[in-house]
């Protein structure tokens, strides 16, 4: 069906078979519950403190039963989270400090632990390049200036061997 059928048998119903559909596709439908749920209670503070947490148990996580859990180091989480707040329509400052805080959150890691998987430097580069994108897209590239460059001095720091590859972003947008 198109958005214009839809909008037809739409115009087509009462008030009464509308409020109907929509209840039942709220029970129905988990994803539409969560969406009228945050639409009606946009509790954005509270889903990035968890948001947060998540993303840092990927590194850090918390011992199960007296003994140390190895850290999974999966970038698959914040991109599934800063996927949903997309969805929600969850403000561009909120998702875009996720984006920020996953590299953060895994240059603090590295700079603990000695990291030999060539894929972990790549996967951070993707999530930086994706937060610079989305930063410059939605016009707050300055509000976030300084941990983008905060970012770029921790791969110098660090010696990441895909440092440069970090620096050709940062070059493209200082003067």
């Amino acid at each position: 069906m198109s958005k214009r059928d839809l909008k037809k048998y739409l115009s087509e119903l009462s008030k009464e078979q509308l409020e109907e559909q929509i209840i039942e596709l709220y029970e129905k439908f988990s994803p539409v519950k969560v969406y009228y749920n945050f639409v009606f209670n946009p509790k954005e503070e509270t889903l990035l403190q968890e948001c947060k947490l998540k993303i840092s148990n990927e590194y850090y996580p918390f011992k199960k039963a007296g003994r140390p859990s190895k850290p999974k180091m999966r970038r698959s989480v914040a991109q599934k989270y800063i996927k949903h707040f997309l969805l929600l329509g969850v403000d561009p400052f909120v998702i875009a400090d996720v984006m920020l805080y996953n590299v953060e959150i895994a240059q603090t890691f590295s700079s603990e632990h000695l990291i030999k998987q060539d894929l972990f430097f790549k996967s951070m580069f993707n999530s930086f390049e994706q937060a610079v994108i989305f930063l410059i897209a939605n016009g707050i590239l300055n509000d976030f200036k300084t941990r983008i460059i905060a970012i770029h001095d921790e791969t110098v720091k660090q010696k990441w061997y895909n440092e440069p590859e970090f620096n050709a972003i940062i070059e493209r947008f200082e003067y």
